[in-house]
């Protein structure tokens, strides 16, 4: 069972820094949140080793990288046993274009993240999928207009 770790508000700004710049070194850390090293990579550990501090990773800007349009792809199925999902989930780990995938609840099963250059890439991205995927009942998609908060970070008031 997932047990949910007791932070304190110092933890609470560890995050927070974390979360806005994974680079900083625990010397820059330490100082913002009044603490000497030692304590301050102790705290981090902790947090690392609870699963509360997932991989530290880079924000790829990907309108710069030529995937300038992000597609919502909605996918309904008729199928939901073990060995279908088992074959859909490593079809979608052959896409690279897919940087998301959720089961939903409601009316759609899946809804999928894309990243794509233009529509031609997302018709090759959709026929790829498609060939990929059997028993689909009906796949649509939306295109982002715009991205209103695309550095989000979960605020210490919300945890």
């Amino acid at each position: 069972m997932n047990e949910i770790l007791e932070i304190d508000a110092i933890d609470r700004r560890i995050i927070s820094i974390l979360q806005s710049d994974s680079s900083k070194s625990i010397q820059t850390i330490a100082e913002q949140v009044n603490l000497t090293v030692n304590p301050c990579w102790r705290r981090i550990k902790r947090l690392e080793e609870a699963g509360v501090l997932g991989k530290r990773t880079v924000k790829l800007n990907h309108v710069k990288l030529g995937l300038g349009i992000t597609a919502f792809i909605m996918l309904k199925t008729d199928q939901h046993s073990a060995d279908w999902l088992a074959q859909f989930t490593r079809a979608v780990k052959q896409v690279p274009e897919i940087i998301e995938c959720h089961r939903m609840t409601g009316s759609v099963d899946y809804l999928l993240k894309v990243l794509v250059r233009d529509l031609s890439h997302h018709d090759q991205v959709y026929r790829r999928l498609i060939g990929l995927v059997p028993n689909l009942v009906d796949v649509s998609s939306t295109f982002s207009m715009e991205n209103l908060k695309p550095d989000a970070i979960v605020e210490s008031s919300t945890y």
